[in-house]
């Protein structure tokens, strides 16, 4: 039943994980309106798209990721009460799957950041500039909140594999 709980935790954490997507979302939603509204020069205007397809973007991550999470719980107490050694052996893939995403997720987002800084050097528009900033500041976001989210799977993982081995250690005993 530990391992129920385990899980249960770990999707808990990360529903209340993702509602940082949503309100980030929520903030370049306004931010596109406050240029829409209050913006007077070019470079506030070419503010309008990119912060409203930032925050459209964050916004799906978030409701995706949330409703995912939540419905997670419950998947995960049928599947408990189902086969907890199979529960426990797809929990391991999942995990060990999701800290190899992360490590891709981890290597091409700085390099986004950085061909984003690069075109505010090369490319002075208005609208070039309001889109490189916008990106910079929604991967710094996507990197925040997922480094939380590697850093809290990644532990996950470890009591996994630590109920494991004590699992394991304690069938051996009664043997």
């Amino acid at each position: 039943m530990e391992l129920l709980k385990l899980a249960t935790e770990w999707a808990k954490a990360e529903v209340f994980s993702t509602r940082f997507f949503i309100l980030f979302a929520i903030g370049f939603l306004i931010a596109s309106v406050g240029f829409w509204q209050l913006g007077k020069t070019d470079l506030a205007k070419a503010y309008i798209i990119p912060t409203l397809v930032a925050g459209l973007l964050l916004m799906t991550i978030g409701l995706g990721l949330f409703y995912t999470n939540k419905s997670r719980i419950t998947q995960f107490e049928k599947a408990f009460s189902d086969d907890a050694t199979a529960f426990y052996q797809s929990e391991i893939q999942r995990t060990e799957s999701t800290l190899k995403e992360y490590s891709v997720v981890f290597k091409v987002i700085p390099v986004l950041i950085i061909l984003a800084a690069l075109l505010i050097l090369f490319i002075s528009t208005p609208t070039w500039r309001a889109i490189s900033i916008t990106t910079i500041a929604m991967l710094i976001i996507i990197l925040l909140v997922d480094g939380t989210a590697h850093s809290r799977i990644d532990s996950y993982h470890k009591e996994l594999k630590l109920a494991d081995i004590q699992n394991n250690y304690a069938h051996n005993i009664h043997n």
